[in-house]
Order: structure tokens, then sequence, then C-alpha cells
């Protein structure tokens, strides 16, 4: 190849591509080392029970979040009622609080002598749990409903937008025919929301899949549950590969459906000047029954949980203050996240560079597999990525032998580098989205001109879509970060030894029933997990 021709940005994002893919690779690979043998004990006594609960998981889930994500920001988009303002963008901030953060305030919350089943028994005159208590939120039913009520946002935040940018004369022209509202939703809306909506359900199904805080909290055995459980709790490697490849064809699953579901469903508003979407201004009962359809997933998603976590770190600082190891925990999640979040932006960046410096088949290939990480549940990632780690140890150690007495044995694990390559890997699909994103505005032309007057394609890089591109680039890396922070499958099996993060100290403390002594750690999860709210609410036009 010629010199300047983008060779050298074809092969990274080929190598970055082959890092992405490298944990499913190995994953498979460790499964088929196990045992044939150990498939009927799996369907029998785990997958069995696990496959049913997560089906009954999903699909709840899935209902729910069309059902809110949908309903929500047909409301927020084409109605006008006091408060909707606020609510707009309130309704994006469950997606703050991780699940298993909801979970973790919810038990303590619905507790059978917690403070909402105590008001209701003095209210209905009770003396006691005995007499009158809620049924369990400890079971599947009750994990489908949180999930549902924190996951929602990944179905109303793309088609609001999408009721946003869409040509308002189908609309009209319905209307003008004599369409009723709920004729004009079932008819206009819903047919115009169906992509939207199968991107947003994948996405919170795919998110859901992943949980394992929740779950567990909540005694749900899912897959991801029994895969976690098979490697920590039995020392079952080979069958906790075995589980999570049936974990992985669900994914694939998802994602096939999804992009069936988009198939075709592409819409134009033609030559002329698309219209806005004027909203009906909305009176009475119908406008205070429309700010509670749209005030209550805040309230069960964010407000209830986060009022929650407030009010129990105030009764840890005032009784006995701040405990020290919550900043030093606190230190580490930022380390490793803001270690990581660098890592993916610069990788980004070339995998969002390639495919304009070097157009071809391979950078267009690299730049779909590089993003499948996102699709892939943390606790895949993990067992894929610890063969590899576990054996590029040993030839470090070796190699390390012949120089020192005392090589360290686990310099990767031990470093928090496995751990790193998981975050990049599963989140890297969000900065190249983001850079994705900000590249797609910047002309052809520039390229072409600065090519011509004699620049590398790494000139063209650095002297037009690095500056450019500065804005994309600090949203994305915002996001990485808080997600980052926000991980608990990956975290909670791949950190180093005596490592806490705030996630996993939380895990450690809803686990012993602590509730008080986790909420601190939670509720800065909650605080850090609200930038990336804000920023996105900055671009949901009111």
């Amino acid at each position: 190849m010629l010199p300047g021709s983008g060779a050298g940005w074809q092969l990274a994002a080929m190598l970055i591509a082959a890092g992405a893919l490298l944990p499913v690779v190995v994953l498979a690979g460790f499964a088929a080392q196990g045992s044939i043998g150990l498939w009927p004990h799996l369907l029998r006594n785990v997958l069995a029970n696990a496959l049913g609960q997560t089906a009954i998981l999903l699909a709840g889930v899935g209902v729910i979040v069309a059902v809110i994500g949908t309903v929500t920001a047909w409301l927020i988009a084409g109605f006008d009622f006091p408060g909707r303002r606020i609510l707009g963008w309130a309704l994006a901030l469950p997606l703050a609080v991780p699940t298993y953060i909801v979970a973790y305030a919810y038990l303590d919350i619905l507790h059978p002598v917690g403070p909402v089943q105590s008001l209701l028994r003095d209210l209905l005159g009770y003396s006691s749990p005995r007499e009158f208590r809620l049924p369990d939120i400890r079971s599947v039913w009750g994990c489908v409903l949180l999930l549902g009520f924190v996951l929602y946002p990944y179905v109303y935040l793309p088609v609001r937008a999408l009721f946003a940018t869409q040509a308002a004369n189908l609309l009209e022209a319905s209307r003008t025919l004599g369409a009723g509202p709920a004729r004009v939703f079932w008819r206009v809306v819903l047919p115009l929301a169906r992509p939207a909506i199968a991107v947003g359900m994948a996405l919170a199904l795919m998110e859901a899949l992943n949980d394992i805080g929740a779950a567990e909290f909540l005694g749900v055995r899912t897959l991801t549950v029994s895969v976690y459980a098979t490697w920590i709790n039995r020392g079952d490697l080979p069958g906790a590969a075995q589980i999570a490849i049936v974990m992985l064809l669900i994914v694939v699953s998802l994602v096939l459906v999804e992009r069936r579901a988009r198939r075709g469903q592409r819409y134009a508003g033609g030559a002329h000047r698309l219209l806005p979407l004027s909203r009906t201004r909305l009176r009475g009962a119908s406008a205070v029954f429309a700010a509670l359809v749209c005030a209550l997933p805040v309230l069960v998603g964010f407000a209830a949980p986060a009022a929650y976590l407030a009010h129990q770190a105030w009764r840890r600082v005032v009784h006995a203050g701040i405990p020290p190891r919550i900043w030093v925990e606190a230190g580490q999640t930022a380390a490793l996240a803001l270690v990581a979040t660098l890592v993916a932006v610069g990788l980004g960046l070339v995998i969002s560079a390639a495919p304009r410096l070097r157009p071809s088949p391979a950078t267009r290939a690299a730049a779909r597999i590089s993003t499948l990480g996102y699709a892939v549940p943390g606790t895949i990632l993990a067992i894929g990525l610890l063969p590899v780690i576990t054996f590029a140890d040993r030839q470090i150690s070796g190699v390390l032998g012949w120089f020192m007495t005392n090589a360290p044995q686990l310099l990767l694990l031990g470093s928090g580098a496995a751990l790193i390559h998981a975050y990049v890997t599963r989140f890297l699909a969000i900065g190249t989205g983001g850079i994705e994103a900000g590249m797609t505005r910047i002309p052809l032309s520039f390229d072409h001109a600065a090519r011509s007057m004699g620049q590398s394609p790494t000139g063209v890089f650095r002297r037009i879509h690095l500056p450019l591109t500065r804005a994309s680039m600090a949203a994305a890396g915002l996001l990485i970060f808080v997600d980052c922070v926000k991980e608990l499958p990956a975290t909670l099996l791949l950190r180093p030894l005596n490592v806490e993060t705030l996630a996993t100290h939380l895990y450690g403390e809803a686990a012993r029933g602590t509730y008080e002594d986790g909420s601190i750690a939670a509720l800065l999860i909650v605080v850090i997990g609200m930038l990336p709210v804000a920023l996105l609410s900055r671009g949901i036009r009111a």
C-alpha cells in the first residue's frame, strides 16, 4: 500500500475490533473445554429454572418499558398540560439510578417493618405485620416491576426524539379526516414509533439481562446470577462459561429481533419543509391525568429511591460520620473509570476516523464489530477475559523471572488492567457512537481539501477531525465514565484483590443487610449518574 493511504488506520481499527471480539471467542473455546456430561446437570438443576425466570423477567420488563416509554413520550410530545416541561426532562432521571441501587432501596422501603407498610398498617388500624403485610417484593414479579420502572427511559428518549423530529403532516392529515386522539395514536403514532420502540426495548432488555445485583437482592435466579454463582461459589469456570454461552445466544436473538423490527421502517417527510408537531392543550381532569401518568414513573424510578438514599445517608453521617474508607473507594472507582474512559475515547476516535481516512470494507466491518461489546453482558466479558489475562500474567511473570527473584504473579489482574479492558470493551460503543455523530457533521470536502494540500490521513485527523470533535468526545467520555462507575457484574468478577469500588461496596453492604452503611456509596453513584442525564436533557426540546 502507498504511504499516506491510511493503511495504518485500517490496521489499528482491525486490531481494536479483534480486541473487542476476543472475549467472546475465548468464551466459546473455554466452554468447549468443559465436560459434555455437565450439560444434563446444568439443564436439570440450573438452566431450567434460570431460563424460566429470565424469560419471565425479559417479557415483563419488555412490556413495561414499551408501554411506559411510548405513552409518556407521546403525552410529552403531543400534548400540553401543567408540569409538562419539568416532567419532560424528569422522565429521563431513572437512568441515573442503577438497577441494583433501586432494588437495594426498595428492599428497605417496602420491608414489612419499613416506612410504607408501617404507614399503611397505622392508617388501616393494624398493629403488626402478622395482621397485614403487602406481597413480598423478593420475587420475580417484584424484580420485573422495579427494572421496568428504571429502564423505561431507554424507550422514552428515542421515541420522544422521533416524535420531535417527525413531520406533523401525517398527524394533521389524520385529524382533518376526523380521526380522534385514540385512533391517531393507534393508526399513525404507534406505527411511526415502532423502530424507536424496538431499539429502546432491545437496549432495556440487554440491561435487564446484564443485571446481577437487583436480581440477587430480590431472590431471582436469572442466568447472570447463575453464572456468578457457578463460577464464584462452586469454582466451576467451564460450567459458568457454558451458561454464559446460553446468555450470549439470547443477546444475539435480541439484536436480531430488534433489527428485524426496524427492517424497512424508514420514513421520509418529502421535499417540502417539515412542520413542527403541534401540541393539543389539555384541561381539567385530562390534564391532571396526563400529569399523573408522567409523574408516576419518575416517582417510582427515581424520586422515592433517591429520597430514601439521601435520608439514610444523612442518618449515617449524623450518627457515625462519613466512613473514611468511602473516600478511598470513591478514589479507586474514579481512577479505574477515568483510565477506562480515556482508553475508550481514544479507541473510539480511531474506530470513527478509520472509515473516513481509509474507506474500505475492512474498516467498516471493524467499526461494527468494535461496538458489539455493549450488547455483551459484563459477566460474559469477565469470563471471556479471565483465561486471556491469566495466560498473559503467566507469560509476563516468566519473562520478569529472568531479571528478578520475586517476579509479580498477577500483574494484569492485580493492577486492574483486566477490569479496564472489560470496561473499554463493554462501553466502546458509546464512545464510537458519540464521536461518529460529531464526525458526520464535518463535511467530507474538508478532508478532500486537506489531502489535496498534501496532508496525510494522520494530518487530516490531527488538524481537522480532532479539533472539530472535541465536544462529542467530551460528551461520550462523560457517558462512559458514569457507566464505568455504575458497572457491577464485571467489577465484581475482575476487580483486583482488596480493591473496592462504590458499586462493590454497596453490593457487599446490601448482601449483609446493612443498608445505612451502604447508603452513602449508593447516593454518590446516583449523583454521578445524574451528570449524563443532565447532558441528555439539554438535547430534549421542551
